[in-house]
C-alpha cells in the first residue's frame, strides 16, 4: 500500500509543478494548438494554447512509478509495461512535433501513425507471449473465468487490437479541455483495485507481479490528475497526441498485463462510446447517402452543438467513466466472491 500511495503523492507532484514549466517553455517557442477548420466555432479562440503536455503526463508517470521502487524491486512486467507506455508516446510525440512545426492540425500522415503504433504494439504482445510468459487464456475478471485458451498467436492478435484500439480511443476522446485526463484518472483507480485485489489473492488470479502493476496505475492517476489541475478548462495547456496515446496504451497494458481483456471495454466504456460514435458516424456518411446521425462525432462534439456549455458536457462525461469504472469492479468483484474470495 505504501508503495501505491508513493508513486501516486510524486507522480502527482510531479505533475502539478513541471507543467506549469513545461508551459513556460512551450510558450516561448511558440509551441501552440492547432485547431481543425471543421471543429465547433468556439474552439477557434484555444487556437495557439500549447500542445504536447503529456510530456508532463508520461514523465510525472515515470518518475512516479520510479521512486516507489526506492525500496521495492523491479520487475519485468512492470518495466515491460511502462516502456510500451513510453513507446506510444513516443508516436504522438512524433506527431504533435509535425504538427506545431508544421503549423498544420494534422501530424503525421495515417499510414506513418497507424504504423508506428502497430510497431509498439506488436513488440509489446510478442515480448509478453515469449518473455513475459502471460497466460493466453482469454479472460474477464480472471485468467481462468472463461476456459477458452487463444494460444501465443491468437493472444498477439488480441493484445494489438485492444492496444491500438484503446490508443485511438483516448486520442479521439481527446477533445475538450480535461476530458481524457480526467476519465483517465477513473480508469487507472480501476487497474490500481483490481491489481492490489491480484496481490492479495495470488491463489485466485496467479498473476505473478500485480503490485508493481497496481504502481504503475498509481502513477498514471497521479500524473493525470496533476497535469488536471492545469487542463481543466479553460484549459492552459493540451495532452496532445503524446498524452492521449501514452494514456490509451497504459489502459490497455494494465488490463492485458492483469488479464482483465475482457473486462476492458467496460472499465474504458467512455472511451468505447466515443470511438463508436464515430463508426456509427461514418458508416451513416458513407451508406445513407452522406445522412449524419450526430451533428459531429465525436459525441462530445454532438452536445457541444446542441447547445451544451463544455463544462457541462465534460463533467457529465466524467460521470458516465465514473459509473462505468464502479460497474467494472462492481463486476470483478461479484466474479471474486463467487470464486470464495474474501477480504
Amino acid at each position: 500500500m505504501t508503495d501505491l500511495l508513493i508513486a501516486g503523492g510524486v507522480a502527482l507532484l510531479v505533475a502539478i509543478l513541471g507543467t506549469p514549466l513545461l508551459i513556460k517553455q512551450l510558450r516561448a517557442r511558440g509551441i501552440g494548438q492547432q485547431i481543425r477548420e471543421d471543429g465547433p466555432q468556439r474552439h477557434i479562440s484555444k487556437a495557439g494554447t500549447p500542445t504536447m503536455g503529456g510530456v508532463a503526463i508520461i514523465g510525472a508517470a515515470v518518475a512516479g512509478y520510479l521512486v516507489a521502487h526506492i525500496d521495492a524491486t523491479f520487475t519485468t512486467r512492470g518495466i515491460v509495461g511502462l516502456l510500451a507506455v513510453c513507446g506510444a508516446a513516443l508516436v504522438g510525440f512524433a506527431d504533435d512535433w509535425i504538427k506545431v512545426t508544421r503549423q498544420r492540425s494534422l501530424g503525421l500522415n495515417k499510414r506513418a501513425k497507424a504504423g508506428g503504433q502497430l510497431a509498439v504494439a506488436v513488440a509489446f504482445a510478442v515480448v509478453c507471449v515469449t518473455w513475459l510468459k502471460v497466460d493466453t487464456h482469454l479472460s474477464f475478471t480472471r485468467y481462468s473465468s472463461l476456459g477458452i485458451n487463444l494460444g501465443k498467436v491468437g493472444w498477439v492478435i488480441l493484445a494489438v487490437l485492444l492496444f491500438v484500439g484503446f490508443t485511438n480511443a483516448v486520442n479521439l476522446t481527446d477533445g475538450l479541455d480535461g476530458l481524457a485526463a480526467g476519465s483517465s484518472s477513473f480508469t487507472f483507480v480501476a487497474f490500481m483495485v483490481i491489481g492490489y485485489y491480484q496481490y492479495r489473492h495470488f491463489a485466485i488470479y496467479g498473476n505473478p507481479a500485480p503490485l508493481d502493476e497496481a504502481v504503475l496505475a498509481a502513477a498514471l492517476i497521479g500524473a493525470c490528475a496533476g497535469f488536471l489541475w492545469w487542463n481543466a478548462a479553460p484549459a492552459r495547456i493540451f495532452m496532445g497526441d503524446t498524452g492521449s496515446l501514452g494514456i490509451g496504451a497504459a489502459i490497455a497494458v494494465l488490463a492485458l498485463l492483469e488479464n482483465v481483456d475482457l473486462l476492458l471495454p467496460i472499465v474504458g466504456g467512455l472511451f468505447v462510446v466515443e470511438t463508436l460514435s464515430v463508426i456509427i458516424q461514418v458508416a451513416s456518411f458513407r451508406l445513407f447517402h452522406q445522412r449524419r446521425v450526430f451533428r459531429m462525432a465525436p459525441i462530445h462534439h454532438h452536445f457541444e452543438l446542441l447547445g451544451w456549455p463544455e463544462t457541462t458536457v465534460i463533467i457529465r462525461f466524467w460521470i458516465l467513466a465514473g459509473l462505468f469504472t464502479a460497474l467494472a469492479l462492481g463486476a470483478f468483484y461479484a466474479d471474486f466472491i463467487s470464486v470464495g474470495g474474501t477480504g
